[in-house]
């Protein structure tokens, strides 16, 4: 079993910077992807970014160029560095982590509310 804890939301004015974390702990094996996620209300939970282990990185098309995904594998956790955030980036925002062995298994955090004001 794998548990996600994150932290870092909050409640931020548009243009401003939250830094989320979370940090895996349990049966982690080196093949993984860790990700977030967000889903804001009445939206469906749509994937912010993504890192695999080895550094490779991909991003949502709405937060390219603001946001920034990292990981230190050593401590198993992994960051989102929000900048210039937008009213439109608040959401609950979720960490997720995928790994493969024995067979693909899929794990999310309990969510940390991002809210942007304008």
């Amino acid at each position: 079993q794998v548990q996600l804890v994150e932290s870092g939301g909050g409640l931020v004015q548009a243009g401003g910077s939250l830094r989320l974390s979370c940090a895996a702990s349990g049966n982690i094996f080196n093949s993984n992807v860790m990700g977030w996620y967000r889903q804001a209300p009445g939206k469906q939970r749509e994937l912010v970014a993504g890192i695999t282990r080895g550094g490779s990185t991909n991003y949502a098309d709405s937060v390219k160029g603001r946001f920034t995904i990292s990981r230190d594998n050593a401590k198993n956790t992994v960051y989102l560095q929000m900048n210039s955030l937008k009213p439109e980036d608040t959401a609950v925002y979720y960490c997720n982590l995928v790994q493969w062995t024995p067979s693909r298994r899929e794990y999310w955090g309990q969510g940390t509310q991002v809210t942007v004001s304008s």
